[in-house]
């Protein structure tokens, strides 16, 4: 006896051992790739000393006395701080991922690197300006820098998983400009084309008839305001092209239909400041490390050598500052949806596959051959064709031959090619560059010429006391046809004639109304003499704004707080008055219905009304349109449902009611009843029993899931990079915007969670022009791309519930709010 228990204690101390080993293994390997922030370090390639003071939300302040030095500077601690965030990047961007995965992503590289993002971005930096390439290649060297001091597994965390996984020895490339210049291309695929609807509607109309698919995408309400409203087919097989598009979508964020985002900007005359007051909250896709890195860019002193005083919002790999203030003027971006990507029907020579008719002739396409590398596996060769139009995408999900159902040759062999404006090389980066070092309207218009894609609503404000409004971008003006459906490429008929000039692009100076707001609304009316999109955001979230920027006469920071935390649900208001006379037995659902007639609207965290609207709404739309509607085109619960709802509302006897699945005829009434009664069933499974603890919250959560292996499925990793659920407030089209996708909800099948968060805001800005020490800022999780970093996830609580920190300008407020202090040495 005495022996067994001597084995026992043995064994215990034993497993306490190893327990031990393995916490302390842990905690060095975490603790590895945590960065250096305070104290000396010496940076080869620095021509003078740099410093770099972070504030107590872990915000660099670099200061540094040349431009080689800032965005060499720059360059380092972005990859201090988020390294791994822009590896991932870049091989997403060039259709490596397989390298790091292996076969699970082959599909998309395929995608990606058909499209060619890189190759272009390789195009750019060969045809840039001496000064673009040389900040471009000296926040490339800070990176550098960086890499060439640390192994893999010092860079972050996550490559030590990925070394468990089969990536060995994996060693990551330096780093290059066109690395950086093809997350531009990312950003533009995020923000720039319609491609996704034009597949949508070709699909829908097969599916439903021309005029059911037009009340299932519906135009702009004339009743939703414009932001400058006096500025100065054939049917095609395409579901596996829709599937391959998804797949790049979710990867580059959670894509979600109905993406947008809101700025706006006051004049002096309207604030209590006297100066006006800016305000931006861009829509992303929901992610973990935030997209967005923050960081202060300080020349010393400022001169015509060294121009850059300026703060704000950038992307790990972006030299500069994308979104933000410098000393004298602040800008803020929304998208404007713009139709930018055309689908090209082309005839493929049946003779020989590497040619394509033009005008009645055989044209030989641009052929590439190309390798993908694949974790784990063998190389797989890839073959890249090139149109006229751009890049034959549909040779990468197996449909290389088709032929058409509205009468066109059988016998032939078609193909899609894809035209986008980001597939022509631009000048996107010497934009923001000189955005940074803008003085006034002048100058930010003329950096703005140069943004050619993604097209984007600008918003301006000066310390003189002005605001402005540009949309720049590169939008086609075609010779035939609105760019909605796919079209014939044999001939020119539908092709591209030129861009809309800069001269004619809307903008507005100092508008009469002291305001601008854009919410991804239409931008003009439909007097203006170019198309620019028909796929505007329904106007919801901008009439929401609008109408709270004018109820008072004058208003403050923390109007302008409030107004970005707003909770409305506008829809709810169109929708809840036909409940009215609706009678139900039920106790339970008597009650419920009685709670929504009392209802505010308001979408907030400990709503209990708010939650049994969209229990009852999530059904409403699968009751009325599911059973009629391919899957992939449920309604999500975005402005656009809600436009449909609103038309559909008043026709009692629509046939869209009715359930074909049914032996009765549903009439509008009877769909009401059992959505009502269906939604209530679905909380009580969800939420339990007890109504009274029933919470929007409760429902309505927001989980930040590392971007590569959040979804892996293996808990332990995600419990190490994901954090959350938080309960958050707002909802789809609402000013908070914190989207969440009802099309998820496949009872029975393996959808997702219809009720957490897709997309969100992905930070809020304030800049006050008469104090830029007053402004404010948070996003989303924080700063550190580093689990377990103090600043991994910090700011999550503050962003939720609608808090900000100050976004620190001046050198004694940002002596004031110092965490760490690292000098950096040539």
């Amino acid at each position: 006896m005495r022996m067994i228990g001597r084995i026992l204690i043995g064994l215990v101390v034993l497993v306490l051992l190893l327990v031990l080993a393995g916490g302390a293994f842990g905690y060095y390997t975490v603790q590895r790739a945590m960065p250096q922030t305070g104290g000396n370090l010496s940076l080869p390639g620095l021509q003078a000393q740099v410093q770099v003071i972070r504030d107590k939300q872990g915000i660099p302040h670099i200061y540094a006395a040349n431009t080689h030095d800032l965005f060499m500077a720059q360059g380092f601690v972005h990859a201090q701080d988020r390294f791994y965030q822009m590896d991932f990047w870049r091989h997403e961007t060039a259709g490596r991922l397989s390298e790091l995965f292996g076969e699970s992503t082959l599909g998309t590289d395929k995608f990606l690197r058909t499209m060619g993002w890189h190759r272009i971005a390789e195009q750019e930096v060969a045809s840039a300006d001496p000064d673009t390439k040389a900040l471009l290649e000296a926040y490339a060297a800070g990176v550098n820098a960086y890499l060439n001091t640390h192994s893999a597994a010092d860079l972050s965390l996550e490559y030590s998983v990925l070394a468990l996984n089969g990536l060995s020895n994996y060693k990551p490339e330096p780093w290059t400009p066109a690395d950086t210049l093809a997350w531009g291309k990312a950003m533009a695929w995020d923000l720039g084309g319609n491609l996704d609807a034009e597949i949508e509607r070709a699909i829908l109309t097969k599916a439903l008839g021309a005029q059911m698919a037009s009340d299932y995408m519906p135009g702009f309400p004339s009743d939703h305001p414009v932001i400058v409203p006096n500025p100065a087919t054939g049917s095609l097989p395409l579901d596996g092209l829709h599937q391959q598009v998804a797949a790049v979508n979710s990867l580059l964020g959670g894509y979600f239909r109905g993406l947008g985002s809101n700025n706006w900007v006051i004049s002096g005359s309207h604030t209590t400041t006297g100066k006006p007051l800016l305000a931006n909250d861009p829509h992303l896709g929901i992610q973990m490390p935030s997209i967005w890195y923050e960081d202060d860019l300080e020349c010393q002193p400022v001169s015509d050598a060294c121009p850059y005083q300026v703060t704000g919002y950038s992307f790990a790999g972006v030299p500069g500052v994308v979104i933000g203030h410098n000393a004298r003027i602040a800008w803020g971006f929304t998208n404007v949806n713009p139709d930018v990507q055309d689908l090209y029907m082309e005839k493929i020579n049946p003779a020989d596959p590497n040619q394509y008719q033009v005008n009645g002739q055989w044209q030989a396409m641009t052929v590439i051959t190309d390798t993908i590398l694949v974790k784990g596996g063998a190389s797989v060769p890839l073959t890249i064709r090139s149109t006229r139009h751009g890049p034959v995408i549909t040779d990468v999900y197996g449909l290389d031959k088709f032929a058409s159902q509205a009468g066109l040759d059988a016998s032939s062999q078609y193909a899609l090619a894809l035209r986008w404006t980001a597939l022509e090389p631009n000048m996107l980066f010497r934009s923001i560059f000189k955005l940074n070092r803008a003085q006034n309207f002048q100058q930010f218009r003329d950096a703005l010429r140069d943004f050619a894609a993604p097209a984007q609503n600008v918003v301006y404000a000066d310390v003189d006391g002005n605001i402005g409004y540009q949309m720049p971008g590169n939008v086609p003006i075609r010779k035939t046809g609105d760019g909605t459906v796919p079209v014939p490429g044999w001939n020119d008929d539908y092709d591209w004639t030129a861009y809309i000039p800069f001269e004619k692009l809307p903008y507005a100076y100092n508008p009469p109304q002291g305001f601008i707001a854009t919410a991804n609304n239409a931008v003009v009316g439909p007097d203006y003499p170019y198309l620019i999109t028909t796929q505007w955001d329904m106007g919801y979230r901008a009439n929401r704004i609008v109408s709270m920027l004018q109820a008072k006469p004058k208003l403050s920071i923390a109007d302008v707080q409030q107004i970005q935390g707003d909770d409305l649900n506008q829809g709810a208001a169109e929708v809840l008055p036909y409940l009215e006379a609706l009678s139900f037995e039920d106790a339970k659902l008597i009650s419920a219905l009685g709670q929504l007639k009392s209802w505010d609207g308001q979408m907030t965290i400990d709503s209990q009304p708010a939650a049994i609207y969209m229990g009852f709404f999530n059904r409403l739309l699968s009751d009325t349109f599911d059973n009629k509607v391919p899957q992939a085109y449920w309604q999500s619960g975005n402005d656009a449902s809600w436009v449909v709802l609103r038309n559909l509302l008043k026709q009692p006897d629509s046939p869209w009611w009715d359930n074909p699945k049914t032996p009765q005829v549903e009439k509008r009434d009877d769909i009401l009843r059992q959505a009502l009664s269906e939604g209530y069933a679905d909380l009580q499974q969800r939420l339990g029993s007890d109504a009274s603890k029933w919470t929007w919250g409760g429902l309505h959560t927001a989980t930040f899931d590392n971007l590569s292996l959040g979804k892996s499925g293996v808990s332990l990793i995600e419990g190490i990079f994901n954090r959350g659920p938080y309960p958050v407030a707002g909802g789809a089209s609402i000013v908070n915007a914190t989207s969440s996708d009802l099309s998820l909800d496949d009872p029975g099948g393996d959808g997702g969670d219809p009720y957490a968060v897709v997309s969100l805001p992905s930070m809020r800005m304030i800049v006050d022009l008469s104090n830029l020490d007053n402004s404010l800022q948070v996003f989303t999780t924080g700063e550190s791309g580093h689990a377990y970093a103090p600043h991994y996830v910090d700011m999550a609580d503050h962003w939720r519930l609608i808090q900000y920190y100050p976004m620190l300008w001046s050198r004694a407020s940002v002596d004031a709010q110092t965490e760490a202090s690292l000098t950096l040495t040539p």
